[in-house]
């Protein structure tokens, strides 16, 4: 596959770095000692401009074309670790017990900056790249953050692009679809207020573990009888906390959980249902039930346009027949989807061959994908800016 050569020749350094990132894993928005390997990096590769503290601690390079151009693309990578104790044996393992990169971001952070350093060397374009590394996509909204800190009016971003590494999928082969691509996800907290009783007198109670199973059932029927068939949607409890003695029907019961949708129309009607739901079993038992319900991660839509502009550097890069453009979305949850609220762009899925899965503690990102990772990038910046 035509991998740049250029790119091909410091692959072994940008795996450096990405092992050292992935020793000192940080989470969320405390990503105080990448944040800062990067901005090094970006300043020793010469960028333009270079700014830090976008989205609490994002960082932002600026890299300039040979040529003036009206376009300003946009790259994002993401950097935050997960709360999970590695499990990979790997001699570079994280030395910060309970955290790891078990998502990646690693690998994704390593080779956006190798693309940087691509781009700053050549400048084989006419226009703006606009590398952004941003922190707490796992769960903490740092691409909002960025976003709400002007990130795409400051820098006058026209179009974005976001990359995510897939276990299970080739190395080198890439992966996306128009659409819908991943899922919106929010998340619910419903507390129950029953009447406690002692165990051996239940009538006496409004039994809240009665009312906990009831609602359960009442919640799966949501997807299964209001939502059409031929469309997606999940509501999953995740968390039951009710009582703590084997003799006490407890006064009070919290469900915890979330919800996944791939359409706007769905995600109001899962919302509505789980309230309606929630008030008639309250009414049923005579006991008080109050849902808060927490929109989080927006829809991951891929535009049409600039995927199938994504889908032509991927088959320049890999080969067409390694790029598959019409996976299922899945429903996992991305903060790009901010990011692509705001300006036209895609997200498209990476190789990691045949590794563990993500989020589990033996996962590793695979070194093998930084050529092709990198040459994407480059050659996306490169074909959507020519410098003629």
């Amino acid at each position: 596959m035509p991998i740049i050569n250029s790119v091909a020749s410091f692959a072994d350094e940008v795996a450096a770095w990405r092992r050292d990132i992935h020793t000192h894993p940080e989470l969320d928005y405390d990503t105080i000692r990448t944040s800062g390997v990067v901005a090094d990096k970006l300043k020793a590769f010469g960028c333009d401009e270079i700014v830090t503290g976008i989205g609490r601690t994002g960082v932002v390079g600026v890299i300039k074309g040979r040529l003036p151009g009206d376009k300003v693309i946009g790259l994002r990578a993401d950097m935050d670790a997960l709360p999970i104790l590695e499990a990979t044996g790997k001699p570079y393992a994280s030395q910060t017990p309970g955290k790891m990169h078990a998502c990646g971001h690693d690998g994704h952070t390593a080779m956006l900056l190798g693309a940087a350093k691509y781009l700053a060397e050549t400048r084989n374009f006419a226009g703006t790249a606009v590398v952004i590394f941003q922190p707490a996509e796992e769960g903490g909204g740092g691409g909002k953050a960025m976003v709400d800190d002007g990130l795409i009016t400051r820098f006058g971003i026209t179009e974005v692009y976001g990359m995510h590494n897939m276990p299970g999928l080739p190395v080198g082969h890439f992966a996306v679809r128009h659409g819908p691509m991943m899922a919106a996800a929010d998340r619910f907290t419903i507390e129950i207020e029953g009447k406690g009783s002692h165990a051996a007198k239940p009538n006496e109670s409004i039994d809240t573990v009665v009312i906990v199973a009831q609602l359960i059932t009442a919640l799966q029927s949501i997807v299964a009888r209001n939502v059409d068939p031929l469309d997606s949607g999940v509501v999953s409890v995740t968390a039951i906390k009710a009582g703590d003695a084997f003799n006490v029907l407890p006064q009070t019961a919290t469900l915890k959980g979330t919800c996944r949708t791939l359409k706007p129309e769905t995600r109001d009607l899962l919302e509505n249902r789980m309230r309606e739901v929630c008030a008639g079993i309250a009414a049923t038992f005579g006991a008080k039930i109050s849902i808060d319900y927490n929109r989080g991660y927006p829809i991951t839509f891929n535009h049409e346009k600039e995927t199938d502009f994504a889908i032509a550097v991927a088959s320049d890069v890999s080969g067409k027949e390694n790029v598959l453009t019409d996976i299922p979305p899945t429903m996992g949850a991305e903060d790009f989807s901010y990011m692509l609220e705001e300006r036209p762009g895609t997200m498209i899925f990476i190789g990691n061959g045949n590794s563990a899965g993500l989020h589990h503690p033996a996962y590793d990102f695979n070194d093998d994908v930084i050529p092709a990772g990198v040459s994407y990038w480059g050659r996306l910046v490169e074909t959507a800016m020519p410098a003629r």
